[in-house]
C-alpha cells in the first residue's frame, strides 16, 4: 500500500455532523508594511471547521512552518487577536467582543510571588469566586496535572522546573474553562527528555477521567512531527502566503496510547509522510 493511502486524509463524506467545535469563515488578516508601504497579507478568506468528537473530545494540531498564521489561528479562537475581516465561532457560537480564552504559551506565564495554589486559583478570584471556593476547585485541578503536594511553592524556579511551571500553566487553564485548552508550542523551551515527558503528560490529562465528561478539545501548535502524530486526533498542516492549510490528517492511532506507540511501523509511516509534506516533497 503506498504511503499515503495509509494515512486517512480527512474528506468530507456528506453525512451529518455536529456543528464544529471552532470554526473560521472567511478570515482576512493584513499587516500595514512601512517598508513596502502595502498591506501584507497573512489569510486572505481563509475558513476551516473543526470536528466536534462528541462524548470524547478532540486533540486538534496545527502544523506549519514559521509565518504561516498557525499562532494566528490561537489568537483568534483565544480572542487575543480580532481578524481583519471574518467571523471567528467557540463552541459553535460567535466569539463575542469582549470574550477571550485562556492559552499557555512557550514561556513561563506563572506569577512568580504567587504559590502555585494562588495561580492556579486566580482566573476563578478573578471572577469573584470565594478564597475558599477558588482554592477547592484549584486543589481539584492541580489533582489533575500531577502537581499534588507543591501547592505550596512559589511557582518559580528553581523551586519548580520547567515542566512544572507549564504544568501549573495548563492548570490555570483548565481550572478557568475546563473544557478547552489551547496551546502555542508550550515545550519549546524545554530539554528533550523533559519535552518527551510532558508530552506523555498532556495525553494522560487529556483521558483524565475527571475531563471525560466534559469532551475536552485541546489545540497545540508545534513544528515537531512526532508530538503530533502522538497527540493529535486530527493534525491540520499549513502553507504561507497567504495562509491555507495543505493538508488534513486523521493519524488512525488508538485513542489511548502508551509509549510503545512511538515505534509502531503505522506512527513511523504517519510521521515520514508529514516529514515530506512540510519539506514540500508531498504536494
Amino acid at each position: 500500500m503506498k504511503q499515503e493511502e495509509s494515512i486517512n486524509e480527512a474528506k468530507n463524506t456528506g453525512t451529518h455532523t455536529p456543528p464544529p467545535v471552532l470554526e473560521l469563515r472567511g478570515i482576512r488578516q493584513t499587516y500595514f508594511d512601512n517598508k513596502t508601504q502595502k498591506d501584507f497579507v497573512v489569510f486572505d478568506d481563509f475558513s476551516l471547521a473543526v470536528e466536534d468528537y462528541a462524548g470524547m473530545g478532540q486533540f486538534i494540531v496545527i502544523m506549519g512552518k514559521s509565518g504561516c498564521g498557525k499562532s494566528t489561528l490561537l489568537r483568534y479562537w483565544t480572542g487575543l487577536q480580532k481578524p481583519t475581516k471574518g467571523e471567528v465561532f467557540v463552541g459553535g457560537k460567535l466569539l463575542e467582543k469582549n470574550q477571550s480564552m485562556p492559552m499557555v504559551f512557550q514561556q513561563y506565564s506563572s506569577l512568580e510571588w504567587f504559590s502555585v495554589l494562588e495561580n492556579v486559583a486566580l482566573p476563578l478570584t478573578l471572577k469573584g469566586v470565594s478564597k475558599r471556593h477558588a482554592e477547592e476547585q484549584a486543589m481539584e485541578m492541580i489533582k489533575v496535572v500531577g502537581l499534588e503536594g507543591h501547592e505550596n511553592k512559589f511557582a518559580r524556579m528553581p523551586q519548580l522546573s520547567g515542566g512544572q511551571l507549564q504544568r501549573v500553566a495548563i492548570a490555570r487553564c483548565l481550572v478557568a474553562n475546563p473544557n478547552m485548552l489551547f496551546l502555542d508550542e508550550p515545550y519549546g523551551a524545554l530539554d528533550g527528555f523533559t519535552r518527551a515527558k510532558m508530552q506523555f503528560f498532556l495525553l494522560e490529562v487529556f483521558q483524565k477521567r475527571e475531563l471525560s465528561d466534559l469532551n475536552p478539545t485541546i489545540v497545540l501548535v508545534t513544528h515537531d512531527p512526532r508530538e503530533a502524530v502522538l497527540l493529535g486526533n486530527d493534525i491540520y498542516i499549513m502553507d504561507s502566503t497567504p495562509g491555507r492549510i495543505i493538508k488534513h490528517i486523521k493519524p488512525e492511532l488508538p485513542d489511548h496510547r502508551d509509549r510503545s506507540i512511538r515505534k509502531q511501523s503505522h506512527f513511523i509511516e504517519i510521521v515520514s509522510y508529514i516529514e515530506d509534506v512540510m519539506d514540500g516533497i508531498i504536494q
